[in-house]
């Protein structure tokens, strides 16, 4: 009678720990392959690839200071790829963090520069108002799939153009910084901006880049994480992902899951903007994104999704991004072969994991 209860949890810990096993070997295989790839192109163009990696490793690992800038470049990413992965748990494809990104910065630079407050009270007001904002942007795409039945990812790809277009009349018709032809805002006040970590960190050289917003980011995968493992409502998102049938049959309204998801998304996805608002540039500047929504895209499925593989998989895009200049300025490879490689992680994940889905059923 004891049997079939002990053997289906017995099964169960079995997939559970392929599973584990395989969140672990997908990401390494499809970095590998990364790597092999470079490899072989710079044999053909007959250059070194030793030269290669000894310079990745020295760009960004030869001093403490040095891998700051790795993660001054991975901060941004580490929030869009947690506001993806959180979608992803729920079924859901936010495209639209580079949006929410975007109008989150400019409510934040807009509260920096037309509001001043000590440094207590106008940090957190500033990161309220532009996580808000995100907010908003992130749930319409959400009501809109739960009233009309809408799909998120047209969605979220439409309301991109809205907020890129929307930001860019703004800063360049309104909000532009007299006197200047470049398409900014005016700087916002000193008690609005985050303090840059060499500031205070002695291995860190005061004119690194990296601020407070990388606590912030750490502090945000701790928190996902939290919410996701041991929280009812992260119970319920993942439950609205897996199951939505299930998910109705024990009271749980998966139209109201899947709104407050893609809020919480865009949320996460906005402080990406304050970063750099708060943390970098110090105002809000058109079309300062380098990417930041889609390659968060990247980073979730790299990092399986998991709140602290999202910041594994952040790390590593931020240290292309750093090296990315020097192998161009250095041994003249062209950048264009990282952005080629990035796709063909992308391949090498979806591959595998189409594979473990056909072999499963």
């Amino acid at each position: 009678m004891n049997n079939q209860p002990v053997s289906s949890v017995h099964t169960r810990n079995q997939f559970h720990t392929i599973q584990q096993f395989l969140n672990v070997v997908f990401p390494l295989t499809a970095v590998l392959v990364f790597f092999l790839f470079c490899g072989i192109v710079l044999l053909l163009r007959r250059q070194s690839p030793i030269a290669f990696y000894l310079t990745i490793l020295n760009s960004g690992f030869s001093s403490f200071d040095e891998f700051a800038g790795v993660l001054f470049n991975a901060t941004p990413l580490i929030f869009t790829g947690l506001a993806v992965a959180l979608a992803f748990k729920a079924g859901l494809f936010n495209i639209g963090c580079e949006g929410q990104l975007y109008v989150a910065a400019f409510t934040a630079a807009w509260f920096g520069i037309h509001i001043n407050l000590p440094s207590i009270v106008l940090i957190p007001l500033c990161i309220a108002a532009a996580m808000l904002s995100g907010a908003i942007w992130g749930a319409i795409p959400g009501l809109l799939k739960v009233k009309f039945g809408a799909h998120e990812v047209i969605n979220t790809i439409m309301l991109n153009f809205i907020a890129l277009a929307l930001t860019n009349y703004l800063v360049v018709s309104v909000f532009r910084e007299p006197g200047q032809m470049t398409p900014q805002t005016a700087a916002i006040n000193k008690t609005a901006r985050f303090q840059r970590l060499g500031e205070v960190v002695p291995f860190i050289e005061e004119s690194n880049l990296l601020d407070s917003s990388f606590l912030l980011a750490i502090l945000c995968v701790i928190i996902t994480y939290v919410f996701l493992k041991y929280s009812r409502w992260g119970y319920e998102l993942r439950l609205v992902g897996n199951a939505s049938d299930v998910a109705t049959y024990g009271g749980i309204n998966p139209g109201k899951v899947i709104v407050w998801t893609m809020a919480l998304s865009g949320t996460i996805a906005g402080l990406a903007g304050v970063s750099d608002v708060m943390g970098y540039r110090h105002r809000f500047l058109d079309s300062f994104s380098s990417g930041w929504g889609f390659t968060g895209i990247v980073v979730a499925l790299l990092g399986r999704n998991h709140p602290f593989g999202v910041f594994a998989a952040s790390l590593l895009f931020g240290l292309l991004n750093k090296v990315a200049l020097d192998i161009e300025l250095l041994l003249g490879i062209p950048r264009g072969l990282f952005l080629v490689g990035q796709g063909l992680l992308i391949i090498v994940m979806v591959c595998m994991e189409g594979f473990v889905i056909k072999r499963r059923k």
